[in-house]
């Protein structure tokens, strides 16, 4: 598997999901405060849930899904 989908939890309490070939690499620029705008003001933020995926285009289609679950769903996948 190349690609997974990543789930961060920020220090605000706050979910972020994103895709990375590397998830642990993306964790470390994102602390770095590197990553997506939306984290970069809620640091330190760590790695909770990661999950392999085939290709760039299915860690997309299944980062989509995650975004799109409300909090609740989000912590029951966790």
């Amino acid at each position: 598997m190349d690609w997974w989908v990543y789930m961060l939890e920020c220090a605000d309490g706050s979910l972020y999901t994103g895709i990375a070939r590397d998830p642990d690499k993306r964790l470390a620029t994102h602390n770095a405060g590197k990553g997506a705008r939306y984290t970069r003001s809620r640091l330190p933020v760590k790695l909770v849930y990661r999950e392999p995926a085939l290709d760039r285009a299915s860690a997309s289609q299944r980062e989509a899904q995650i975004k799109a679950c409300s909090r609740a769903a989000k912590l029951a996948l966790l």
